[in-house]
């Protein structure tokens, strides 16, 4: 199976998690069908990334990577690669790539499903480049010691109720990853 039918697959059959994220899905498995580019970041204005939203072993903090190009606080994740055979296996890669942990173990199915516009990626014709997030959650080991990549300008733990950036969309993703792993 492609990385795109992986995409598809897990789209179709997601169980959203509230309505607003079920029309999100929709959206997704519409633009998978009418663009086999999808998945690529040449697929303008808009492609599938992914990511994931660690969590420390007592699930009390998460792990976030303040973003060297945005400067905020976010989960790890970003573009899929031509080697990525899956979206969980693309968005365990990033977490790996880009916290230096080394043992994750991914929950394969998504916890949430955010489009956002990314200035940094560039405008084309058609306007601003949309990320269409696909994100997961991962409990890391009690003794996880993490690292800051070349894509970052920080790597840090913080409390689930006292994030650096609160943005509404990270507080969701956080609120839905508890659920998932309760």
């Amino acid at each position: 199976m492609t990385l795109h039918g992986d995409a598809l697959g897990s789209l179709r059959g997601w169980p959203a998690p509230t309505s607003a994220q079920d029309v999100v899905r929709r959206r997704y498995v519409e633009h998978l069908e009418a663009r086999p580019d999808a998945m690529t970041r040449e697929c303008r204005p808009d492609h599938l990334t992914a990511s994931t939203l660690v969590l420390s072993a007592d699930h009390s903090h998460v792990l976030l990577t303040l973003h060297a190009k945005a400067r905020r606080w976010f989960q790890f994740g970003g573009h899929c690669e031509p080697g990525d055979t899956t979206l969980a296996g693309a968005a365990l890669r990033e977490a790996t790539e880009e916290s230096g942990l080394a043992d994750l173990v991914l929950d394969p199915v998504p916890v949430q499903l955010s489009e956002h516009a990314v200035p940094f990626c560039g405008e084309g014709p058609d306007g601003p480049v949309h990320h269409l997030d696909v994100r997961f959650v991962t409990v890391a080991p009690a003794d996880a010691h993490h690292e800051v990549s070349d894509e970052s300008l920080a790597v840090g733990w913080w409390p689930v109720d006292a994030l650096p950036d609160p943005d509404p969309d990270l507080v969701e993703l956080i609120s839905l990853a508890l659920v998932r792993v309760s």
